[in-house]
């Protein structure tokens, strides 16, 4: 029997500091923040997007992968992979947000400009501007 593919609908993300938080991700990448209440475990939610961005896959879902652990490297934890159209202009307002840029775009062949980030709260997400024809924010 096979099994019909669960999709991932919601990401969550720890913060110190729910004003701090809230702040930086409405400024870096507009996205709309609500502070709820002790009854709802004082949860922040996150509105990324008024629609779907892509036509061809089931409303409301996004995918992901996964990759080979490397001690090496820093905050090998799970991130959240942010879509912009200007990957410059995104890492300025990242920085202007109060975040920190983990080094320099690298491109992924076929899929676009990649460049992870730490928030106000110490999550390491990323940044990818997708290669053209792929659907992105705009900047």
């Amino acid at each position: 029997m096979s099994l019909s593919p669960c999709p991932v609908i919601h990401f969550e993300m720890p913060y110190r500091d729910a004003a701090r938080a809230a702040r930086f991700y409405a400024e870096a990448f507009g996205w709309q923040m609500q502070q709820l209440g002790a009854e709802m475990g004082n949860y922040l939610m996150a509105s990324t997007a008024t629609a779907d961005s892509r036509p061809d896959v089931p409303r409301g879902t996004i995918n992901g992968g996964l990759f080979p652990f490397n001690p090496e490297s820093p905050m090998q934890q799970p991130s959240v992979v942010i879509g912009v159209e200007d990957i410059r202009a995104a890492m300025a307002r990242v920085m202007a947000a109060g975040g920190e840029l983990m080094g320099e775009p690298m491109p992924i062949p076929g899929v676009g400009d990649y460049l992870s980030f730490v928030d106000t709260e110490g999550n390491r997400n990323s940044l990818l501007q997708p290669s053209m024809g792929r659907p992105a924010c705009a900047s």
